[in-house]
């Protein structure tokens, strides 16, 4: 009866229990697709990286103890069915404890057969549970992609400009600008400047 309240418990534990990740220091508690510090949901309050990592570390914990919880079965299953065994052996002395092993057998099997489909719902919500978070790690590395190349944008108009700038300087402070040139290095300058506000606006 010990080994299958230790199925279920294990069983349960992989989607009721928050998962405990320590980063920088801080535990942080990983729950239903929430982050909490000390109690308080602290998820839009973090980076796109440390929500990614920690994400990615309660996963990676989630994963640990589905692999714990299934040796853990089969350690139980084998005391089970070795006990059973034991058990038949002495009552096969008699048909009376014979008649007896025979109803604890279906009894015991009844109680197993309980504790795996329960087990086995259990991995099901955490598998789901795992696939959420993935799919969530997954978003926040495309989003932190798409800031990186915003970001790379920006620093390449910003130095268009300023080399644009700087050639136009020169060629004005040599006199080997002529009034149309101007007209058209100012125009040049005017549009680089705008692409820089547009991409600064994005970011």
């Amino acid at each position: 009866m010990k080994y299958y309240m230790i199925l279920l418990f294990l069983g349960l534990s992989l989607s009721t229990f928050a998962q405990e990740v320590i980063k920088d220091g801080k535990t942080y508690e990983v729950k239903n697709e929430k982050i909490y510090l000390g109690g308080q949901d602290v998820t839009e309050s973090l980076t796109l990286e440390e929500k990614t990592l920690i994400f990615k570390e309660a996963a990676v914990i989630t994963e640990k103890l589905k692999v714990e919880a299934a040796a853990k079965a089969k350690e139980v299953e084998a005391k089970a069915k070795l006990e059973a065994e034991t058990a038949k052996a002495e009552a096969v002395k008699s048909e009376k404890a014979a008649a007896k092993l025979k109803k604890e057998e279906e009894k015991a099997l009844k109680k197993k057969e309980d504790v795996a489909e329960k087990l086995e719902k259990e991995n099901k919500k955490a598998e789901k549970a795992q696939k959420k978070a993935e799919k969530a790690q997954k978003k926040a590395e495309k989003e932190i992609k798409k800031k990186e190349k915003l970001q790379k944008n920006f620093q390449k108009a910003e130095s268009n400009l300023e080399k644009s700038q700087k050639k136009y300087e020169k060629l004005k402070r040599k006199g080997k600008l002529s009034p149309q040139d101007e007209i058209k290095w100012l125009d040049k300058l005017d549009k680089l400047t705008n692409k820089v506000a547009k991409a600064k606006s994005k970011l």
